[in-house]
């Protein structure tokens, strides 16, 4: 599983970047300056490069976001009866269910890098903006996909918001790996897993404080 999600996620960004690299190539060629400089070009072509290389890193995360929704069922799978052998497992996704959610998760990631990436000139404010979206949005998504084979969505969404902090600081651990080159690439089973154990967490709590009611009530 490790590998494959390795390959369809390098596969992926190597796809985004020839793309990308095939349009600046094409409006270089449209815009060039003059055949008379063509030293200038050059210059333009490379920093071009250079500036997809970072605007690459803020598409990290809509991309690990396809693929989370492809190895959601299977990686959660694997850490619920590694780890919580005594709970009941969760119900798989449709694969049609799992790639929408991922879908729009990928898709949700995608604006919010790009108006981050729209910050990047701002010192102090990018970063910061990086972390924060990438924190609660990552942060949401993946803690609503490892839920939601527990329960409905609208249950694993007001589930979320009543333990919103713990989810978002462990969306922010998730945020911290998609900026390190090459372990970012492991963000789809690490958000996923990571998030396992946070809902199991956060349902032993609730089931903790419901039984602490029920034996209130009875005294």
């Amino acid at each position: 599983m490790l590998l494959t999600s390795l390959a369809l996620t390098i596969a992926l960004l190597v796809l985004v970047w020839l793309v990308l690299t095939r349009l600046f190539a094409a409006y270089l060629e449209a815009h060039t300056i003059s055949g008379a400089y063509p030293i200038l070009d050059t210059i333009a072509f490379f920093l071009a490069g250079f500036g997809l290389i970072i605007g690459l890193v803020y598409l990290v995360p809509a991309v690990t976001a396809l693929v989370a929704g492809y190895f959601l069922d299977d990686a959660a799978a694997v850490v619920e009866r590694e780890h919580y052998p005594g709970e009941p497992p969760g119900q798989a996704l449709t694969v049609g269910r799992a790639l929408l959610y991922g879908a729009r998760f990928a898709a949700l990631s995608l604006m919010v890098n790009i108006v981050a990436l729209l910050l990047v000139f701002i010192p102090g404010v990018n970063l910061v903006a990086f972390f924060v979206a990438n924190g609660y949005l990552l942060g949401r998504e993946y803690f609503e996909l490892a839920a939601g084979r527990f329960r409905p969505m609208p249950e694993a969404a007001a589930l979320r918001q009543r333990h919103r902090g713990t989810v978002f600081v462990a969306g922010l651990l998730i945020a911290a790996l998609v900026i390190v080159p090459i372990l970012n690439l492991l963000t789809p089973l690490f958000g996923i897993a990571l998030m396992v154990h946070v809902y199991q967490g956060v349902k032993g709590q609730e089931s903790g404080i419901g039984n602490q009611k029920q034996l209130t009530t009875r005294s």
